[in-house]
């Protein structure tokens, strides 16, 4: 898991380096396909997994929903300076709390009600709403998060039906030619430079995303969930190293307090699993980016 982080970590850095040159909207496009390219060895070794045609809408809506979060997520990653971006980002599993209630329509009992509004204070406490000048970019590492939960939760809703290797594989192949159409708007042909950054950028999310499912193959999801917060403090050594950027105070109170939140609504979920003989519960893991 702390490879993984710090995978994510080094990922989300060269996001920041390709779209010096590119737009971030055709940077995600390139990721999606160099990270196909770089799975297909694993899975024509391993054949493809069968194909789910009873939930095509619902994959087709997650595909969606992904190109939205990717599209704003690495936006983000342009514009705000990058441990601000990451730690926003945080909020991930708040929204997967509310929308397991709104839309799954599980109950969610006041403890972990309690962490969540705690978490989204967290939020508040990065940005200083009223205090320090908020600006409008700040939104998109938020929104992300929110659409990243719904893709989570879409997930779950299919996963006691749809085997995981079926999910990845729609996944993959559904949001290459989508993230095409918004990069399409805003193309600009790469150099041969940007092509290195943009295929070590698609090599190194596919080994994140490796290492990743085998953390979650070897332990619960909540044991290793705060592992996944090291990648504040390795997002910040890359943003210092690279960018000369600086995290606030305030950006590390904020990120503790929303990862203390989450921390708790994992561990909460999982005595909850334990009690009910349910599947593991849904850690705020790195986000599928």
């Amino acid at each position: 898991m702390t490879a993984a982080a710090f995978l994510f970590s080094l990922m989300n850095t060269l996001v920041r380096v390709a779209s010096a040159d590119l737009p971030p909207l055709e940077v995600a496009f390139f990721r999606n396909l160099f990270a196909l390219i770089s799975m297909l060895p694993w899975t024509l070794s391993s054949g493809f997994p069968g194909l789910d045609t009873r939930h095509l809408k619902l994959h087709l809506a997650r595909a969606v929903i992904g190109v939205f979060a990717m599209g704003f997520w690495f936006t983000s990653l342009a514009l705000v300076p990058l441990a601000d971006a990451v730690a926003l980002n945080f909020t991930m599993p708040l929204f997967i709390v509310a929308g397991a209630a709104a839309i799954l329509g599980e109950k969610v009992g006041l403890r972990r009600w309690s962490a969540t509004a705690i978490g989204f204070l967290g939020m508040l406490v990065i940005l200083r709403p009223g205090i320090a000048v908020v600006s409008p970019v700040m939104v998109l590492p938020v929104a992300a998060a929110a659409f990243m939960a719904i893709s989570v939760l879409i997930l779950k809703h299919m996963s006691a039906t749809v085997p995981a290797g079926t999910s990845v594989l729609y996944m993959n192949l559904l949001m290459t030619p989508l993230s095409l159409v918004p990069a399409a708007f805003v193309w600009v042909w790469p150099h041969w430079q940007d092509l290195f950054v943009l295929a070590a950028l698609g090599l190194i999310a596919m080994l994140a995303h490796l290492a990743l499912a085998r953390a979650l193959a070897a332990a619960d999801a909540s044991a290793i969930m705060p592992f996944d917060y090291a990648r504040l403090p390795f997002i910040a050594l890359f943003a210092f190293l690279l960018f000369g950027e600086v995290a606030e105070v305030w950006t590390w109170i904020g990120a503790a307090i929303i990862a203390g939140s989450a921390f708790y609504i994992a561990r909460r979920e999982s005595v909850l699993a334990r009690k009910t003989d349910a599947t593991s519960p849904i850690a705020p893991v790195a986000p599928d980016l």
